[in-house]
């Protein structure tokens, strides 16, 4: 890194000043490391580096790196710079050191001279004091209560004070995903605890709320918007934008940045905050200034507010919840910058609503202000252009902040450690933890389920079905009696938040109420103020549901509660076809609420309608079914993953059962399984006996998944767990399934998953028991020698069931091939076996042929592809396939049999006992001199019917001979491959000659050749008068393009033909 070498050391000093708020957070991991460097070169004593050792120790890593640097700071230059320079040189592993140390190589250092880091806070006038007192006053009444409902009759609403009941949110100092398409309880819910693990340590900078301004973050804000000249006593202002998921506590951060300003705790640079809502600015119609925002919400600066505009670097505007406002602000636009009516420059000018935001934003109007909007996650792309200093994102809850807020939530301290352990014991309902609005919900409805006087806790919710139900169920519980139909109440609520769904709406009016024939006076009945939140301003009243999930589940619920179902399916048809999300959760809540174990409701609603029951159900089936059927086909696992979330929301046995046991496939294959996904496919297999094939090949699903998924995969018979880093721990986990006598797993596919021979006693122990596994794969594992001595001790078994075995790549040498050969000698089982990849050379192969040899030998396929083999062991293979009885499929491929070794086969081939049907003999160094003995051997053999010599020298001369052997009547070859044989134009016509009479011949293979336009008229007459033809494979010759057209051109002259010209 340059910019060491040209720091000086007052330079270096502010930038350790500048950054340290960040770089405490950068090197938690290294600061004993760099404790250690600083000790070693005696800048600090045995007894500070062992403070920092301590803090680490104790799991104190924050309060480690602080220290640390608070000792630096008080030891000098020579210290600073040293500890600078291991920055430099550990960089690279630690992602947001990196990312600082990249940011001040763009900055140019002669700025730094000019910052002033003790500069002192800028005197308010006189003449403003007292209404900056008054202001403080008026925000820290406003700002420091909470109030909670409880959905308890004698307590609907209950007050805290803020600083008691606020529990810190993890706020990161960067944004995931500026364009969230996927609905916040799945995009945030199923990845994250997982995702936090691996960014938030490592990669993610935490900021603190006081550091959105005038700290390191926004001034590399600046650099990014060009604004080169940002020191902390310069004329320009920042914007900061904070984005999170609803319900995530955007609204009560800002309370709480407010509240803490108007008790001198943060800000004190700014002398005066503004806060307001955007669902309060849409109330304004027509033009408006700044001055007249300001006034109504805060009447006491009439006479003071031209002072304010004098110092614009005093004042902080906060603008809560962009996604709300009516108005669309294009950053984008020309218009703004240019046409006179969209500029807003002066405060008292009379402007659009979305025109004062937008000039503020870009420092336009009062510039040198600086500018706070929250917003959610589906409204950033509005601000992609702004200038915007600090990009933030809430997180919500992390770890231990989940648990402070059930014990702040209960008073009953028993009562909050029993939901927390439920909610930790339920992967489904756990992840909503992080969203205190979730947190919120999932506190009113469980905490009944845990008291001495609560419900049954095997009744406690499973899904979020259950969960809002019975968060429904306790407001007409507790509030039902207070309107004469409360069922018909809900049914106007919930087409009204169906059309809020539908349209993206979350802000309601009293023209919205009317319209729906919900009388704003009904608002006086505690049971509708449990379900719509009030929010009165200076000159509005306007309506949300608490959260938008009781928004989706209120007009779910609406589906079931009229008496004529309608097109319900063309309904959920037209909301399942939405792909920005917007219908997913409604949809759950629509397919949970028609299952029996989600109706708690109908005890005080009255029946649901039976026909939209019957027809939602119907739905699934068909869509699940549908879902199943394409994943079979092609790759849209994301889909079929969401129908069995569908699935397992409805909670009905007998649909799961009956849709799961007559799939052909569940194929998930590599997607990226989640705890929640590893339930839900537990959940929804539970209820059924079998399952016919399961496929989560490469699904990151590790130890810790397949505990997960351990109580149905003895139920699959085909199960796919290939390229998911299992280890040794997952296949004993395994062998334990295995061992169970309900074991119905009949293929077991198990490659590339870091198995060694650690694990190969207890899966031997398992196939010396199991009754049901027929085929096993094991390939490209880590088992060697000693754990193939160890499965062969199951394999010898005479009981042992495996018919198929796959050990390619595992390895493997001559050392343990006696083994193999003891099972080949007494096995019944075994047909196939595949010993690919391994080392297992000439002597190895040796061994194998005497019990293949063998009139009572099983062998049925045998796979030595690249085991190192030479014409030095053909004779003993050829004598094996002289002999043996049941050997048909034979690979051979990628050794270096050479024509000698090609001579001894074929004489075996020759021989009328010889049962080999498929033959592959790729690049095994064969020239056209093999040629005479595999055409006198095919003249003769009438098995063989599939022969592979590609990647071989067979040459032109070889093919002449090949083909005099392929017009024999006795040959029956159906696929040849010649690929890579160095073939040309001059031998296509001896091809032709041959095949034009050949019946037999459905596949062959001339791909990679140098083959021109000259051959075509021959290859033509191939494709037209070898009428079994399938299959013809000529990509990569040198052929013109007028010659590929005219080959191309013959693929619709027969049924199924395909002429292939470009690779697959």
């Amino acid at each position: 890194m340059e910019f060491l070498t040209q720091c000086n050391e007052d330079q270096l000093f502010k930038l350790t000043k500048l950054y340290r708020d960040r770089l405490e957070q950068a090197i938690e991991e290294v600061s004993p490391e760099i404790s250690a460097l600083l000790t070693y070169e005696k800048h600090f004593t045995g007894q500070e580096h062992q403070k920092v050792i301590e803090l680490v120790e104790k799991g104190n890593q924050a309060d480690s790196s602080k220290l640390l640097l608070t000792l630096v700071m008080g030891k000098g230059s020579v210290a600073r710079r040293m500890m600078w320079e291991s920055f430099v040189k550990m960089h690279h592993r630690l992602p947001k050191l990196d990312k600082i140390l990249n940011e001040i190589q763009e900055i140019d250092l002669e700025q730094l001279d000019n910052v002033n880091i003790a500069k002192r806070l800028p005197e308010v006038p006189s003449n403003l004091k007292g209404v900056q007192e008054k202001h403080k006053e008026v925000l820290r009444v406003q700002t420091q209560t909470l109030q909670v409902s409880t959905i308890i009759i004698k307590e609907k609403v209950k007050t805290f004070q803020l600083v008691d009941r606020y529990t810190e949110l993890t706020v990161i100092s960067a944004l995931r995903d500026r364009k969230l398409v996927e609905h916040e309880l799945l995009a945030r819910g199923r990845d994250h605890e997982e995702w936090r693990e691996k960014h938030l340590r490592r990669e993610l900078e935490k900021i603190p709320v006081d550091c959105l301004f005038q700290s390191s973050f926004s001034w590399i804000g600046f650099l990014v918007q060009k604004l080169k000249k940002w020191f902390w006593q310069s004329n320009f202002g920042s914007s900061a934008v904070v984005s999170g998921v609803p319900g995530i506590g955007k609204t009560t951060m800002v309370q709480k940045i407010v509240h803490d300003w108007a008790i001198g705790k943060i800000y004190p640079h700014f002398q005066f905050v503004f806060s307001f809502k955007f669902r309060h600015l849409n109330t304004y119609n027509g033009r408006v200034n700044l001055r007249n925002l300001i006034l109504d919400e805060y009447p006491y600066f009439e006479n003071v507010l031209g002072e304010l505009w004098k110092n614009p670097e005093g004042l902080l505007f906060i603008f809560d919840g962009l996604d709300e406002f009516k108005e669309r602000i294009d950053f984008a636009g020309h218009q703004r910058s240019t046409a006179p009516q969209h500029m807003c420059t002066d405060p008292e000018s009379w402007c659009e609503m979305s025109d004062i935001v937008y000039s503020l934003i870009q420092h336009k109007l009062l510039p040198g202000c600086s500018v706070l909007v929250t917003t959610r996650p589906t409204a950033l792309h509005l601000l992609e252009v702004a200038e915007v200093s600090v990009w933030a994102e809430i997180l919500g809850f992390v770890g231990d902040e989940q648990k402070e807020y059930f014990n702040k939530f209960y008073e009953d301290k028993k009562v909050a450690a029993a939901v927390f352990k439920h909610l930790k014991e339920n992967e489904i309902l756990s992840t909503m933890c992080y969203n205190p609005s979730y947190c919120w919900i999932l506190g009113l409805s469980l905490g009944s389920f845990f008291t001495q006087r609560g419900r049954k806790q095997q009744h406690v919710p499973r899904t979020i079905t259950q969960l809002y139900s019975y968060y429904i169920y306790n407001v007409l519980e507790n509030h039902g009696r207070e309107i004469e139909n409360p069922r018909e109440v809900l049914l106007k609520l919930g087409e009204m938040a169906f059309a809020g769904v539908s349209e993206k709406t979350i802000v309601f009016t009293n023209e919205d109420l009317i319209q729906y024939n919900l009388q704003p006076s009904q608002f006086l009945s505690g049971f509708l103020m449990e379900l719509l939140e009030r929010d009165d301003s200076v000159r509005s009243i306007v309506y949300t549901f608490p959260h938008l999930t009781i928004q989706e589940f209120i007009a779910a619920l609406a589906q079931f509660l009229t008496s004529d179902s309608g097109n319900i399916q063309e309904l959920l048809s037209e909301a399942h076809s939405k792909e920005d999300g917007r219908f997913e959760i409604f949809l759950r809540f629509v397919i949970g609420l028609s299952s029996q174990s989600a109706r708690p409701l109908e005890k005080l609603l009255g029946p649901f309608c039976h026909a939209t029951i019957c027809q939602v159900i119907a739905w699934v089936k068909e869509k699940v079914e549908e879902q199943i059927k394409n994943a079979a086909s092609k790759p849209d696992q994301t889909n079929l993953l969401n129908t069995l979330h569908y699935m397992f929301e409805s909670q009905n046995k007998k649909l799961l059962q009956e849709i799961v046991e007559s799939a052909e496939i569940f194929n998930l294959r590599g997607l990226r399984l989640t705890p929640i996904d590893y339930l839900v496919l537990s959940s929804v297999f539970e209820f059924c006996d079998w399952v016919r094939k399961l496929d989560l090949r490469n699904c990151y699903i590790k130890c810790e998944g397949l505990q997960r998924l351990d109580s149905i995969l003895h139920k699959c018979r085909v199960l796919r767990l290939s390229f998911n880093e299992l280890g040794d721990s997952g296949m004993k986990l395994l062998s334990v399934v295995l061992r169970k006598p309900d074991c119905k797993i009949q293929e077991l596919g198990l490659e590339e998953n870091s198995l060694t021979d650690c694990c190969a006693g207890e899966l031997s122990f398992a196939l010396s028991i199991n009754r049901s596994l027929n085929v096993l794969n094991l390939s490209n594992n880590e088992l060697g020698d000693s754990g193939v001595k160890l499965l062969c001790v199951a394999l010898r078994n005479p009981d042992c069931t495996i018919q198929k075995l796959q050990l390619a790549d595992d390895g493997l040498s001559a050392s343990c091939v006696e083994d193999l050969v003891s099972v080949l000698t007494t096995n019944r089982s075994l047909t196939n076996l595949d010993l690919s990849n391994n080392k297992l050379g000439d002597s190895g192969v040796r061994l194998l042929s005497v019990p293949l040899g063998n009139s009572d030998s099983k062998i049925q396929e045998l796979v030595l592809k690249e085991v190192g083999l030479t014409s030095a062991c053909a004779a003993d293979l050829a004598s094996a396939l002289r002999a043996s009885p049941a050997l048909t499929v034979l690979n051979l491929g990628y050794n270096k049999l050479e024509d000698s070794g090609v001579k001894a086969l074929c004489e075996a081939l020759a021989n009328p006992n010889c049962q080999v049907q498929k033959l592959w003999l790729c690049e095994n160094g064969i020239s056209n001199a093999s040629m005479k003995y595999l055409t006198f051997a095919l003249s003769s053999n009438c098995s063989l019917i599939e022969l592979d010599l590609g990647h071989n020298k067979v040459r032109d001369s070889g093919v002449k001979l090949l083909s005099a052997a392929l017009q024999n009547a006795k040959c029956k070859i159906q696929k040849l491959r010649l690929d890579d044989n160095r073939l040309s134009d001059s031998c296509t016509e001896d091809l032709a000659s041959a095949l034009s009479s050949n019946r037999t011949l459905t596949r062959l293979n001339l791909e990679c050749n140098s083959f021109t336009d000259q051959s075509v008229p021959a290859l033509r007459r191939i494709i037209m008068k070898c009428t079994g033809l399938a299959c013809i494979e000529l990509w990569d010759n040198k052929f013109s393009s007028d010659g590929k057209h005219q080959l191309k051109s013959l693929q619709g002259t027969r049924s199924g033909l395909n002429v292939e010209l470009s690779a697959r």
